[in-house]
C-alpha cells in the first residue's frame, strides 16, 4: 500500500505543469529520480527537453571533466541542456557551447543562469561539423548523442555508433583544432577503438581512460586524449 502511495506521488510530480514544460514523461521515471545527480540545482529553476534527460552528464562526473581543463579554453562541441558546459565555466579560462538545436540552447542559458555562470560562456547555435575551420581552443569536449537509452542493449559499442557521424570522422575533426581531446562515451564503448585512434594519430596521443561511477555503479567512460609522452593509462574514478 506504502509503494502505490509513493508511485501516486511521484505520477503527480512528474505530469505537473511545471515537469511537462521541461520534458518529463512517465517513461523517463528513472532518469526523474536521478535528477538532483543531474543537476544538483534542479529546483531553482533548471530546464531540459526529453533527450537532455537521458543525455546529460552527471554533474558529479562534469565537474571532476571540468577540473582537468582548469585555465584552459574550451570547446564543448555538442553542449545540449549545458550540463557540462556550466562546470567547464566554473573553472575554464574561457568555453565555448555548441549545439545544433536552438531550443537546447535556450535551455543551456537559462541553466547556466541558475548556476550563476551565464555570462561566461559564448554560446553558438550550430553544427560543430561545419563550424570546425573557424574553431579555436585548448582542450576539445566531445560528449556527441550515443543513439539514445538503448545504448547498453549492445554487448560493445562501436564507435560507428556515434551520431551525427561515426567517432572516427568525429575524432579527425576534432584533431584539426586541437589534440588535447576529451571524449565522454557509453561505459560499453570498444576500449580497442579507443586505443587505435591514439595510436594512428600522428604523432601517436596519450590516452587515458577513466571509468566513471555514480552510486557504485559505472555510467560512463571518459578518453582523455593529449599530446604529451605516449603512454596508455587505465583509471577507475569513483564519485559519490
Amino acid at each position: 500500500m506504502a509503494r502505490k502511495r509513493k508511485r501516486s506521488r511521484l505520477e503527480k510530480a512528474i505530469n505537473s505543469p511545471a515537469e511537462k514544460e521541461h520534458g518529463t514523461s512517465p517513461n523517463l521515471t528513472k532518469y526523474w529520480f536521478q535528477r538532483y545527480d543531474l543537476f544538483s540545482k534542479y529546483d531553482q529553476g533548471i530546464e531540459m527537453d526529453e533527450e537532455g534527460w537521458y543525455s546529460v552528464t552527471p554533474e558529479a562526473i562534469a565537474v571532476k571533466q571540468a577540473e582537468r581543463c582548469r585555465g584552459k579554453v574550451v570547446i564543448d562541441c555538442f553542449s545540449g541542456v549545458g550540463g557540462n558546459t556550466i562546470q567547464f565555466a566554473k573553472v575554464c579560462a574561457s568555453v565555448i557551447a555548441i549545439d545544433i538545436d536552438p531550443a537546447k540552447v535556450e535551455m543551456a542559458i537559462n541553466n547556466a543562469m541558475v548556476y550563476g555562470v551565464g555570462d561566461r560562456v559564448d554560446y553558438v547555435v550550430g553544427d560543430f561539423i561545419h563550424l570546425a575551420p573557424s574553431l579555436k581552443g585548448d582542450v576539445l569536449f566531445l560528449s556527441p548523442p550515443w543513439g539514445g537509452p538503448m545504448y547498453n542493449k549492445v554487448e560493445s559499442y562501436t564507435l560507428d555508433m556515434l551520431q551525427p557521424k561515426d567517432g572516427y570522422s568525429l575524432f579527425q575533426i576534432a584533431q584539426s583544432i586541437t589534440p588535447n581531446i576529451i571524449m565522454f562515451l557509453p561505459r560499453n564503448v570498444d576500449l580497442a577503438q579507443l586505443e587505435e585512434l591514439a595510436w594512428l594519430s600522428s604523432p601517436p596521443l596519450n590516452l587515458e581512460i577513466e571509468e566513471n561511477c555514480v552510486g557504485g555503479k559505472i555510467k560512463a567512460i571518459t578518453a582523455y586524449f593529449s599530446c604529451s609522452a605516449v603512454y596508455l593509462e587505465k583509471i577507475r574514478t569513483i564519485i559519490a
